[in-house]
């Protein structure tokens, strides 16, 4: 099973465009973008595989994916 990582998704009225973030992935505040959601969405998904796939090629480990802890 994959890993399931974060994803956010901002509008950025400054640059007109939807910015991505990848919480578990600190190394830069925005990775990616799009002009419609989907896109951004979409652009976001391909970075997170290929930070996967660098991070195993690299022997580097993993960061843990972040969990929604739901109250009780």
């Amino acid at each position: 099973m994959k890993p399931q990582y974060s994803m956010v998704i901002q509008w950025s009225e400054e640059d007109s465009l939807y910015l991505v973030h990848l919480p578990e992935f600190p190394s830069q505040q925005f990775v990616t973008h799009g002009e419609t959601y989907e896109e951004a969405a979409k652009r976001g998904q391909e970075v997170i595989e290929m930070l996967v796939e660098d991070y195993q090629a690299s022997g580097k480990p993993l960061p843990q994916p972040q969990r929604v802890v739901e109250a009780a």
